[in-house]
């Protein structure tokens, strides 16, 4: 395959301010898709994410914690790696803002837009949300709060160096203009549009009222603010400035894939300070839209409140990470927002995976076995249905490619479904089973095997970049060892002499109703750990704690009131002479000794239950216990690994109620 270039397609570098959700994994598994995609069909690809760790609020945090911020980070972000691992994303760089080839890096970012003469020195008074690490006028919130997070927002001023942003506001609407590719979907360049015209005011790039972060070179007094900071990373990442080498091969990036909350700062600050420092600008700023829990957007606060399993990494232990990474590609339009529920998830998991995909391989693969010895055989024969599943089968790549290049990933997977489909429509019209009854039908029937085995074949090659493992699975199935190339998708020549062998279910059927039913219980107990974490009373605490314990069946009070209950004291003690589990005592309640046995052994010796107060069940019928009767019961209680008796403050027993 003729190497078609480069291209570099970058995440954001997301945030540890706690663990990833599902929102986050929508982004990575878009971009780790594409980078397969692009590897597959030829390309040289780059693929950068990472984490964005300085700011006041990981440092309020790691506080809080009792850590430093920088131990605060690292254990956040091992998570996040475990978490990529765990999803096989097939990044080639992973970049974090406190490592020092990117402090560094920074540092001589900021040098070349200072001696652009587009930083100086000032005052910034304004109204500051610290989760969003932003500062907002009083038009721009949203009734009083951040417009982008919702939360309240604090009166805040001091010393700060400032970017010179409403310098660019001309040349980023002329970005627009000219290079309209650059901003998309279109809805977000509008959106750009909009905000520009509101007017642009200079930009706060420095804060010196915390110090978790880069220091200014030119005033060490001062920390780099987070936008010039984490932005920076895409070409810190490359070697810029120090080493040039990767930074030569794949600047610009061909895209920026970005959640819209952050594409303000994709399409307006980094392009400007790019600018500012004569960098080229990144080729294109992709903004996708949101993932909503209830109509609104998924966040780590949402995260914690269990009202869907939206943990990705309790999502993959159940169903798998080919079945996660599909969900999310084919279920929602990209740019536009989509409404993530458990049952969504689950019927198309089941509708398309387990009923059209594994469906298809479990009675291709079975029935080659069946009829031809589990050996493909060759294809003689051809119908008007041949015909059509060949066509629709080898004409699908392109129509791949069409839409990934358009990031309609959904689409994609539709294109590549269609062949399933039509797949699985061809076993219905051909009817192997009937041709199997038929020895005039054998060449018939050798040609059904062989094209339902090529379709296979090809939608493995397809599905590739979105479900590699699954793609394995498949390959594996149908004698497949050798290496898989994207232009063998437009081929139908490849199956025969294959010999076949039948595996596992690719993808069971589910119980829709009881995997809900678990689910709901999993958030329950997701939400209420989260709850106990901010529960410091320790009633509160313990209720929230508490779970049932095991009881025998409820009982009415007219049957309990039956129950003679009186306080005694053990005046004797001594083992059973026949039973090792079992104490014989004599208990004097009121003006009454009687003798009773119990089975504590295990739990007190003699001497431990001498001259202890009791509660007895005075009218419990009479029992002989091996050779010795026992006219009561003395009560005990479970307790861990022994049982405890009842006692009472009495000093004596009196044979009181």
């Amino acid at each position: 395959m003729a190497n078609k270039g480069t291209y570099y397609i970058t995440t954001p570098i997301y945030y540890p301010s706690s663990n990833l959700h599902i929102g986050h994994t929508y982004c990575t598994v878009m971009a780790d898709a594409m980078a397969r995609f692009k590897r597959a069909s030829g390309y040289d690809v780059r693929f950068l994410t990472g984490t964005d760790e300085h700011g006041q609020k990981i440092q309020t945090l790691a506080d809080e914690k009792g850590v430093t911020p920088q131990e605060y980070v690292d254990n956040i972000v091992a998570g996040i790696k475990d978490l990529w691992k765990t999803m096989e994303i097939s990044y080639d760089d992973f970049i974090r803002t406190t490592e020092d080839r990117h402090m560094r890096r920074v540092q001589q970012i900021f040098m070349k837009i200072y001696e652009s003469g587009d930083i100086y020195k000032g005052h910034y008074e304004g109204l500051y949300c610290t989760p969003c690490e932003s500062f907002w006028t009083e038009s721009q919130l949203k009734d009083g709060k951040c417009p982008d997070c919702g939360r309240p927002v604090v009166k805040a001023k001091e010393e700060a160096y400032f970017f010179k942003l409403s310098k660019y506001s001309q040349k980023l609407l002329d970005l627009y203009d000219e290079h309209p590719e650059f901003l998309e979907p279109e809805s977000r360049r509008n959106e750009m549009r909009s905000f520009i015209g509101q007017g642009l005011e200079d930009l706060c790039i420095s804060r010196s009222t915390f110090d978790w972060g880069i220091p200014v070179p030119v005033d060490e007094k001062h920390v780099m603010y987070v936008w010039l900071d984490a932005l920076s990373n895409y070409i810190t990442a490359l070697g810029y400035p120090e080493d040039n080498e990767l930074y030569n091969k794949y600047w610009p990036a061909d895209v920026h894939l970005v959640g819209k909350e952050i594409v303000r700062f994709h399409s307006v600050i980094w392009p400007a300070m790019l600018m500012s420092a004569g960098i080229p600008l990144p080729k294109k700023v992709l903004g996708h839209g949101w993932i909503l829990l209830g109509g609104e957007k998924v966040s780590k606060s949402k995260a914690a409140k269990g009202m869907d399993v939206i943990d990705p990494v309790i999502l993959i232990e159940r169903y798998g990470v080919d079945a996660l990474k599909y969900f999310l590609l084919r279920e929602y339009t990209f740019g536009q927002d989509g409404a993530f529920t458990n049952e969504v998830l689950l019927k198309r998991l089941n509708f398309d995976l387990a009923n059209d995909l594994g469906n298809l391989v479990s009675r291709t693969v079975s029935m080659v076995e069946k009829y031809c010895n589990g050996v493909v055989p060759k294809a003689t024969t051809e119908s008007e249905f041949d015909k059509d599943l060949r066509n629709i089968a080898v004409s699908a790549r392109d129509k791949v490619e069409k839409e990934m290049d358009s990031f309609r990933f959904n689409m994609a997977l539709e294109e590549i479904w269609i062949v399933i489909r039509r797949a699985n429509k061809y076993i219905d019209e051909t009817a192997p089973w009937v041709l199997a009854k038929d020895p005039l039908k054998k060449a018939e029937l050798d040609t059904v095997m062989y094209n339902l085995a090529e379709a296979l074949r090809v939608v493995s090659v397809l599905i590739h970049p979105f479900m590699h493992t699954t793609s394995a699975k498949i390959r594996e199935q149908l004698g497949l060892n050798y290496e898989i190339l994207w232009d063998d998708a437009v081929r139908f020549d490849m199956s025969e002499g294959n010999t076949v062998k039948k595996g596992d279910a690719i993808f069971p059927r589910l119980d829709i109703e009881k995997e809900l039913k678990e689910l709901s219980e999993i958030a329950a107990e997701i939400a209420r750990k989260k709850q106990l974490q901010s529960v410091t009373d320790p009633v509160e605490r313990a209720i929230l704690e508490s779970v049932p314990v095991e009881v025998k069946p409820d009982i009415d009070f007219s049957e309990f009131e039956k129950v003679d209950m009186k306080v005694g004291k053990i005046i004797k003690a001594e083992r059973h002479p026949n039973a090792d589990k079992l104490l014989v005592f004599k208990v004097k309640i009121g003006t009454e000794v009687r003798q009773i046995i119990s089975g504590v052994a295990g739990s007190y010796t003699p001497e431990e239950m001498l001259g202890k107060n009791v509660i007895v069940v005075m009218n419990l019928k009479p029992r002989n216990l091996r050779g010795l009767e026992s006219h009561g019961m003395i009560i005990y209680a479970d307790s861990d690994d022994k049982v405890k008796y009842v006692t009472t403050e009495a000093e004596d027993g009196n044979g009181v109620h």
